[in-house]
């Protein structure tokens, strides 16, 4: 069977690694950024897309430019829960029917909205958009997968005067505090405010996220944190491995227990470690790498958006997904930024098929390793019978197409 671009939109998929501000419609965009008076570069999206949001960026400054506008637009109640509904319900129409979306709800977090008002808003957006497709006749008669999502919430590794309200009053009160000691304790105010939002308002938070700036602020200094969530079984995922090498993933498996990796393209690059005491660098990557396929931990590979923030990345041939492929590793794609990185799940298991020769079993493995690693929300045998309906599903779009 020939995998084509319609067989990868009938199928089953997931997103773990997808950032709200980071997909919302450009003409949403627009449309907030007009309602309150938020200067744009541009207010068409043709324009939007040739000045803001490229195909390639020259570089991570100019990737990121973009969330400054998303940021202001949304910092109320309504523009959360819209953008989250119609992020999960562009995934919905492209056969994507599990999502984990995961924002720094501290972003949006202001004297007039704290942090459970911004989860519970970003909830009912992504809960609206799942009760209406799980009610349409096929997910009812069962001829349909229903879909179901998780959020996770990101702390910072780093932040200053000028990224939100509140980072803004966190850092007055403690101005005479080392710095590393407040972004940590920003990452342990968070872990406490989101495991109350799951157990008291049973919203599904299912993990925590570390993103923000690699070097300079290493993820160990958000231990404390980490530990926290790991004592109230929150799942973790860290971004690592994406500016820097394979020391930064070992220290978020071994240090902060992470149960899945946010990107780990170095993984496979021996001349990114630091440590001096390291002698044998290929070793060291060997031996990682074993560790990683060892314990099923998940790596959430976004392409394209890798080949827009890593230069050195010249083809995506290059990539680092084909020596994970190689190693047996457990990987999934995952869009980063479906605005931003202008992508879709689907275009990024086409480029992955294309540009590495994946074979029909294969790609059914990468779809598996989604959903099963997946932080779903309900109890493991909610989960396991979850996955089954999907599984079974994959097998029947198979044998239409094959």
């Amino acid at each position: 069977m020939k995998i084509t671009k319609e067989f990868i939109r009938e199928i089953p998929k997931t997103d773990l690694h997808l950032h709200l501000d980071g997909s919302l419609r450009l003409s949403t965009l627009i449309e907030l950024a007009r309602e309150k008076d938020i200067e744009l570069p541009a207010y068409t999206e043709k324009e939007l897309r040739k000045q803001v949001f490229k195909e390639r960026y020259n570089n991570l400054g100019e990737y990121l430019r973009g969330f400054s506008y998303f940021g202001k637009v949304l910092q109320t109640e309504s523009a959360l829960e819209r953008v989250a509904y119609e992020l999960a319900s562009d995934n919905i129409a492209e056969g994507v029917r599990y999502i984990e979306v995961r924002f720094a709800p501290q972003l949006h977090q202001h004297k007039h909205m704290g942090i459970s008002s911004v989860l519970k808003a970003v909830n009912r957006g992504l809960e609206e958009a799942r009760d209406t497709f799980n009610a349409t006749a096929k997910v009812k008669s069962g001829a349909e997968v229903p879909f179901q999502y998780g959020i996770i919430v990101c702390a910072m590794r780093m932040f200053d005067y000028g990224y939100s309200e509140y980072f803004d009053a966190l850092l007055d009160v403690h101005k005479h505090s080392e710095r590393k000691w407040i972004f940590s304790l920003a990452s342990q105010e968070l872990v406490k405010a989101s495991f109350e939002a799951r157990d008291r308002f049973k919203l599904p938070i299912v993990g925590f996220d570390l993103a923000g700036k690699e070097k300079g602020y290493p993820a160990v200094d958000h231990k404390p944190a980490y530990n926290l969530a790991h004592r109230n079984f929150l799942k973790k995922t860290v971004h690592a491995g994406e500016a820097f090498g394979p020391e930064s993933i070992f220290q978020a498996i071994t240090e902060l227990y992470t149960d899945r990796i946010g990107h780990g393209v170095h993984l496979f690059s021996p001349d990114m470690i630091l440590d001096g005491d390291i002698t044998d660098r290929q070793a060291y990557v060997n031996n990682l790498a074993q560790y990683i396929g060892d314990r099923r931990i998940t790596l959430e590979v976004c392409l394209t958006s890798n080949m827009q923030t890593i230069p050195a990345i010249k083809e995506l041939k290059n990539h680092s997904f084909r020596k994970m492929k190689e190693a047996g590793l457990s990987v999934t794609f995952c869009t980063d930024n479906r605005t931003v990185s202008n992508t879709t799940v689907t275009d990024e298991i086409l480029k992955a098929v294309e540009a590495f020769d994946i074979s029909p079993k294969e790609l059914r493995n990468f779809i598996a390793y989604g959903f099963k690693r997946s932080f779903f929300p309900g109890t493991y045998l909610e989960k396991r019978t979850y996955v089954r309906k999907v599984l079974d599903y994959y097998e029947e779009i198979e044998k239409k197409f094959a």
